[in-house]
Formats: C-alpha cells, structure tokens, sequence
C-alpha cells in the first residue's frame, strides 16, 4: 500500500461524529480480516439494499461461489447500511443516508472516506458496481492500494436520468459516466446493449460477460398452480401472468397492466413487489415483496408465463430465474432482454405499446406454452448457471490481477 497501512486510514475513519464505537468496532474486524494471507478481492456498490434484485443476487451467488469453488481468494463485500458493521460472513455495511422514495436503497456522501475503507483492507483487485460514491471511491482505493479496478457496468445511468428528468439530463450524466468508466482497468458489460451503450459513450475494451441464474433455486417443480390458484382465489381457467420486481418507473408496469386490461378475461396479472403502493387495477393482483428467493421461484412456476416489458433493461436476471423454473417470457424486442428470450423460450413484443404487448401475450398463448417452458429450462441451464459465469469471470480477474488463485479451482490447490 502507498500509505501507513491502517493507522493512517484509521484516522481519516474515526472523523466521524457519534459513530466512534461503531467505527472502532468495524476498524477491529477489518484489521483480523487483514491477517489473511491470500489475495483479496472486494465488491463495492450502492446497488444493495433490503429490497433490491439483481446486482445484490450476483454479488451474493458470487460470494458463496468463490468460497466453495476459489478458496484462494478471500473475498469481502463493501455496502450502505444503517450503520456500521462487519459480519463475518465478510459483508461490510458502513453508513450512509436513506434515499428518499428509493426503495431502501442508501447513498454514502463521502468518496474519500469511503475509499479508506475499500483500501484499508489491503485489497488485490475491486470491482465497483456503480458509478456513483462507491464506484469512484473504488477508483480512488485502486490507487491508494495499488491494485487494479474492474467496473461492471449494471445500469445506463444517462437513459434513467433521461427517464426521470427529460433528455436534457442525458449528455452530462452520460459524460460523466464515461470519465468514470474511461478509468478502470477493465469494464464488464452484462449485454451487447449496454456494451453497446458504453462505447457510444467512448468507452473502449469492453469485456461482455452474462450474469447467471441459481438453477437449483428457481426450477420447475417448485410450481403449484393449484396452490396459488387457490390463493389467489381464481378459477382453473384463469391464465396467470406474473412480474416480480422493484415497482421502478423504467419497468414499465403501467404497459403490463394495460396489455392486460386490453386482453380481459381469462388472462390476470400477478405482481410480486412491483404492485405496492398503487391503485387497484381490474385483472391485477399485488402480492407483496418477497425476500426468499424460493417463495419467489414457487409464485413465478406456479404461473402461466413471466412477462418483462422493460425496453431498456441492462440484462434482466428475473427473465433467466423465470426460465429456470420452467415458465415462456415476453420480453420486448430491444434492450438486453432481447438477447437471452427468443422464439424458442418465449415471445418478444415488437415494442413497449401495450397494443403491441397485448399481441406478444396472445401469441404466445397461441402456442404451448409448456414445451415452450421447458425449452426455456434447458437453455438456462446449458448457458446461464452461476458455475459457467464465475468461471468466465474469474479468467478476467486472473488476467487483470496476475493472480493465479482466481483460475486455480479448490480441487487444484488441494493437490498442491
């Protein structure tokens, strides 16, 4: 490291008012933490929160995939919380303030401080999974450690600013975006659509690399139409359509609810999370967020079909959970969605109208929607599970590294 090793970063750490005790402990966890001879690689993003989907599901499956398949690398997760603790399951929350209406989700105020913390744990590689505080404080810690920094690109902040705030947000906050990304020694895209968004934005070797599906979480036979059927309290006849997810302005709810008002019977809308805090809608049914993924994977197999209408998804990792257990989507035919659904696992909407999605939906229904499930199945299976991606992952983290433990599996190291 450039600096003093911990001492230094304990003192611009503990310039934190009324946290003193919550600091020291986490300084102490961190500093045993320290002790561990192999490399160390650290996650670090905003993109966490009780709430939140799919980078918070990739960074988890990557930890628990690491640990079981890499046990030379030790691995730590850097987050907001409500304040600050280091678990021993090496996930560190350190304190940031509660967004307003963002859904749980937190923003650290601080780049400086916060890559004291990145850095004071002696880190071998980091990836940042933002743009925001914790992406340029991973920046910074690369420098202060002296490792490289991957940046995996999960969203296109300049399109949702353009969403929220109108098109004159989208240049600035796509040139900033490009000056962050511009800096990190590699840039991972989920998609062809958001590599293709990054070098739009002057961005340069970008490494594509699909993120994955936990296949003996979400499968088939988790489903039991009856069951939810009766919970739902609808008749056999009903032809169940199912989203889960944050209720996000760029998810397109309103399309889904649309399309299905225009179909009318038999067809019903199930939304799981999504449907909170709005008005009751003819056909829809709002179930409320489920934190188990398991109770997520027993809804969507119990359903007919999954329906995405997002037309700017970065990659969608709700669209592959609900391939995994067994059930057609449809998608819309734009945004990284329209590279992982295709006729054989479902059925692509020419657009976000809801004319045009209602047609999709009807389409496919036209169709059998059972073997066109279990297509959908096998095809995660074969290409998305977790294994086939942490192991591409993991031949970019040894390349930008130099360190062998990211390519040598457990088995390997056994025998040495």
């Amino acid at each position: 490291m450039s600096l003093t090793d911990l001492d230094v970063h304990e003192g611009e750490l503990r310039l934190i008012p009324g946290w003193d005790e919550e600091v020291a402990e986490t300084l102490r966890v961190l500093k045993a933490s320290t002790s561990d001879p192999r490399p160390r690689m650290v996650d670090t993003t905003m993109l966490y929160a009780p709430r939140s989907g799919g980078v918070k599901r990739y960074l988890l499956s990557k930890k628990a995939w690491l640990e079981e398949n890499r046990p030379g690398v030790a691995h730590s997760l850097v987050v907001p919380g409500a304040q600050h603790r280091a678990g021993r399951d090496g996930i560190i929350q350190l304190h940031a303030t509660k967004l307003p209406f963002g859904d749980g989700y937190r923003w650290p105020s601080s780049v400086r401080r916060w890559a004291a913390w990145v850095a004071s744990m002696k880190p071998s590689l980091i990836e940042a999974g933002d743009p925001y505080t914790p992406g340029q404080g991973a920046l910074e810690a690369g420098q202060r450690a002296g490792c490289p920094v991957v940046g995996f690109c999960h969203s296109d902040p300049a399109a949702l600013a353009a969403l929220h705030f109108g098109e004159w947000a989208k240049k600035p906050v796509e040139k900033r975006w490009a000056r962050l990304f511009g800096q990190f020694d590699r840039v991972i895209s989920p998609s062809r659509f958001i590599a293709r968004r990054l070098e739009e934005a002057g961005i340069r070797d970008i490494v594509i690399r699909p993120l994955g599906v936990e296949i003996d979480t979400f499968r088939p036979d988790r489903g039991d139409r009856n069951w939810l059927l009766k919970k739902l309290g609808l008749p056999a006849s009903a032809r169940l359509l199912c989203f889960a997810g944050r209720p996000a302005r760029e998810k397109n709810i309103d399309v889904l609810i649309e399309a299905v008002q225009k179909l009318g019977a038999p067809y019903h809308l199930v939304l799981v999370g999504a449907g909170q805090g709005m008005p009751a809608e003819d056909r829809v049914i709002a179930l409320p967020y489920e934190r188990d993924p398991k109770a997520v994977a027993r809804i969507v197999a119990s359903c007919d079909a999954f329906v995405h209408a997002n037309d700017k998804e970065p990659f969608g990792l709700i669209v592959l959970e609900a391939m995994a257990c067994g059930r057609p989507v449809v998608g819309v035919n734009a945004g990284g969605v329209a590279e992982t659904v295709n006729d054989n696992v479902g059925q692509l909407s020419r657009s976000a109208d809801p004319d045009h999605y209602a047609q999709a939906i009807e389409a496919l229904f036209e169709r059998d929607i059972e073997a066109i499930g279990a297509a959908a199945r096998v095809h995660t299976v074969e290409t998305f599970a977790w294994n086939r991606v942490f192991e591409d992952l993991c031949m970019t983290y040894g390349e930008v590294s130099g360190k062998a433990e990211f390519v040598t599996p457990g088995e390997a190291l056994a025998v040495h």
